[in-house]
């Protein structure tokens, strides 16, 4: 029987890291099934979900909690086994607008007051290169709950995208 567990990783960013923990997972006869990992201001930043056998779990996490004597600070908690999250239907949040402080918190509020769950976001900021300044981009993949209103969090974003001077696109 597998386990699944959650990773995440953080260090400074150098050559070797994702090698130095793919190894420490197969050593213990893991599989890497999901991750999401980047350079972050100097630094290594990643999330990884991957799967252990039972019996391996234990000699499996202090490996991962002894790397930090190389540098590399990890984290390590036990999944669930894959289960539905929910009922909801699935959609797709697409912003672009000007960058500026809040713009996250501001989208995260409507999404939690109609109880959106947040499956996956990525963010970026860019520069404009048309009017200068930078662009804040966001893409996330959204399950609503079943009781959701479909169309009531669809107007609380388009009005927040009017607030925000952004352009937000909503979709199933």
């Amino acid at each position: 029987m597998n386990q699944p567990i959650v990773l995440t990783v953080i260090a400074r960013d150098k050559p070797g890291i994702v090698q130095r923990v793919s190894a420490v997972l197969r050593e213990y006869g893991g599989s890497w099934h999901r991750s999401s990992m980047s350079q972050l201001a100097g630094r290594f930043a990643g999330i990884l979900q991957g799967v252990v056998p039972t019996e391996q779990v234990d000699d499996c996490v202090a490996a991962f909690e002894a790397l930090e004597q190389e540098g590399l600070h990890v984290v390590v908690r036990l999944g669930e086994p894959d289960e539905a999250t929910g009922e909801g239907a699935e959609y797709r949040l697409e912003l672009v607008g000007n960058d500026r402080p809040g713009i996250m918190a501001d989208i995260a509020a409507v999404l939690g007051r109609h109880g959106v769950n947040v499956q996956s976001l990525e963010t970026l900021v860019e520069g404009a290169s048309m009017a200068g300044g930078a662009l804040f981009r966001a893409w996330a993949q959204l399950s609503l709950p079943p009781e959701a209103d479909v169309t009531v969090v669809e107007e609380a974003l388009e009005a927040l995208a009017n607030d925000l001077m952004v352009d937000i696109h909503f979709e199933r």
